[in-house]
C-alpha cells in the first residue's frame, strides 16, 4: 500500500496526537521517582496522572467547538504550543503543587488541539481513499504511543531522572509546530450555534468534585468533611449539568444522541475500557517499583508486553467488525480482559513476573479487540450532520472513565501495608466492570454492519 501524499502533513498531525496520548502512559513508569524527588505519596501521584487527564477530558467538547468556530490549523498550532510549553514547565516544576498546575495546563493544551487534529486530516486529503490511509495512519498513532509509554519512560527515568520524560516532548512539539505553519492548509471556520459554557463550567466542576473526593477519600478518610462535601458537589454539579442539557437550544452534550441504545452502550463501555485500562496500569506500574522494586526500566519493559498487543488487536478487531459487526469483539474482548483482570486481583508480593504478565496479556488483549469495535458502534450510530459531536463524545467518555479509573483505583491502595489488598479490590472492581460491559454489549449493541462512515481512532 503506498503512503498517502503530503506526508508533511500527515507527520505534523501526527506529532500533536501522539503526545498527547503518549503523555497519558509515559509518566506512569517515573512516578515512583517523582514521588521520592518531590516528597509525595500515592494521592500526589494521581494528581500527577488525573491532573493532566481531568483538563483534558472536561474540554474536549468545548474545545472541538471553538477549534471549528475559529480556524482547526490556528486552534491546533494554539494547543500545540500550549502543550508544548506546559511540557518544559512540568520538566523544571520546583514541587509537587506546580508540577500538577503545570499537567493540567498540558491537558488543556492536549484537549484544544487533539479535536481540531482530524479536521486538519480530512481537510487536506480530498480523496476518499487517501484520506481513509491516513487517518488510518494517524489513528495507528495511538497504538504506537500506548505501546512505546511506559518503555519510553522507563529509559528516560533510568537514564537521567523523572524530569526527562517532560523535557523531551520540547524538541518534538517545536518540530510539529513548524511543520503545521509551513506545510498544513488552513480548514475555513464555521459557527453552529451558541457556545455552552454554563455547561462547560458545571461539567468541569462535576468531573474535579468526583476526582478530588475519590482521590482524597483515600488519604483522608471517606467519612472527612472535605471529601464528603466534594462528593456532593459532583452530584449536584452533575444534576444541573444534565437538567440544563435537556433544556439548550444549543447543548454541548446532545441529549437526543443518547436515544440511540447503540451509541449509549458504547459510551458506556468506552468508560468501562478506559476506567479498567488506565487504573490497571497505574496499579501494576506503582506494584513492579514499589512492592516488588523493580527500576524504572524493568517495570517499562514488564508492561510492554501488555501495551505492546494493542496494535495487533486493533487490526484483528477491525477485521473482524467489519465482517461481523462490532457486538461480537466487545462481547468477548470484553470478558477476556474481565477475566484477566480477575486474575490480576490473586498478584502477591512474591509472584513471578512469567505468572503475571499473562493475566496483563489477557487485559491486554480484550480490551484492544473491544476498543476499536466500541468506536465503530459509537460513531455509525451518530447521525450524518452530528458526526463531529459524536466523536467528541465518545472520547470525553473514554477520558472520563479514566479519570475516575486512576482516581478510585488508586485511592484503594492508599496507606501503609494497603496496597496488596487495594491492588486485589481494585482489580476485582474493575474486572466486574468489563464483564458488564460485555453484558450490555451484548443486549443493546446491534449486532450485524451498517458500513461506518467515518474513522475515529481505535485507541485505550
Amino acid at each position: 500500500m503506498l503512503l498517502p501524499r503530503h506526508p508533511r502533513v500527515l507527520v505534523a498531525v501526527c506529532i500533536g496526537y501522539f503526545m498527547a496520548v503518549l503523555d497519558s502512559t509515559v509518566v506512569n513508569v517515573a512516578l515512583p521517582d517523582m514521588a521520592r524527588g518531590l516528597g509525595t505519596g500515592i494521592a500526589g501521584m494521581q494528581w500527577v496522572v488525573d491532573g493532566y487527564a481531568l483538563l483534558f477530558a472536561s474540554l474536549l467538547l468545548t474545545a472541538g467547538a471553538l477549534a471549528d468556530r475559529l480556524g482547526n490549523r490556528g486552534t491546533f498550532v494554539v494547543g500545540l504550543a500550549l502543550f508544548t510549553l506546559a511540557s518544559g514547565l512540568c520538566g523544571i516544576a520546583p514541587n509537587l503543587g506546580t508540577l500538577i498546575a503545570f499537567r493540567a495546563l498540558q491537558g488543556v493544551g492536549a484537549a484544544v488541539q487533539v479535536p481540531a487534529s482530524l479536521a486538519l486530516l480530512r481537510h487536506a486529503y480530498h480523496d476518499p481513499t487517501e484520506r481513509a490511509q491516513a487517518i488510518g495512519i494517524w489513528a495507528a498513532a495511538t497504538g504506537l504511543a500506548v505501546a512505546a509509554g511506559p518503555v519510553v519512560g522507563g529509559i528516560l527515568t533510568h537514564a537521567w531522572t523523572w524530569r526527562s520524560v517532560f523535557l523531551v516532548n520540547l524538541p518534538v512539539g517545536v518540530l510539529g509546530i513548524v511543520l503545521t505553519l509551513r506545510h498544513v492548509p488552513s480548514v475555513p471556520p464555521h459557527q453552529d450555534g451558541d457556545l455552552d459554557l454554563k455547561a462547560q463550567l458545571l461539567g468541569i466542576v462535576a468531573l474535579g468534585g468526583l476526582t478530588f473526593g475519590l482521590i482524597q477519600g483515600g488519604v483522608w478518610g471517606w467519612s472527612s468533611a472535605p471529601v464528603i462535601v466534594a462528593l456532593l458537589v459532583a452530584v449536584v454539579a452533575g444534576v444541573l449539568f444534565y437538567l440544563g442539557e435537556r433544556r439548550a437550544e444549543h447543548p454541548m452534550l446532545p441529549p437526543a444522541l443518547f436515544r440511540d441504545s447503540t451509541f449509549s452502550a458504547a459510551n458506556a463501555v468506552g468508560a468501562i475500557l478506559s476506567f479498567g485500562f488506565y487504573g490497571e496500569l497505574f496499579l501494576m506500574s506503582l506494584f513492579f517499583q514499589q512492592v516488588q522494586h523493580r527500576s524504572p526500566l524493568a517495570a517499562g519493559l514488564a508492561l510492554l508486553p501488555q501495551t505492546a498487543v494493542i496494535s495487533l488487536m486493533n487490526f484483528v478487531s477491525g477485521q473482524v467488525t467489519a465482517r461481523r459487526g462490532p457486538r461480537l469483539p466487545m462481547v468477548l474482548g470484553l470478558g477476556v480482559g474481565g477475566l484477566g483482570l480477575g486474575s490480576l486481583s490473586l498478584v502477591q508480593v512474591r509472584t513471578p513476573l512469567g505468572a503475571i504478565v499473562g493475566p496483563m496479556l489477557a487485559m491486554g488483549i480484550g480490551a484492544s479487540l473491544a476498543m476499536p469495535a466500541m468506536t465503530h458502534a459509537a460513531i455509525d450510530h451518530t447521525p450524518k450532520e452530528r458526526a463531529g459531536i459524536g466523536s467528541a463524545v465518545l472520547n470525553a467518555s473514554r477520558q472520563v472513565g479514566g479519570v475516575i479509573g486512576i482516581a478510585l483505583l488508586g485511592a484503594l491502595i492508599g496507606g501503609r501495608g494497603h496496597f496488596i489488598p487495594g491492588l486485589h479490590r481494585g482489580m476485582l472492581i474493575a474486572g466486574a466492570l468489563f464483564l458488564m460491559g460485555s453484558g450490555l454489549s451484548w443486549r443493546f449493541v446491534e449486532r450485524g454492519v451498517r458500513g461506518a462512515r467515518y474513522a475515529v481512532a481505535p485507541d485505550v
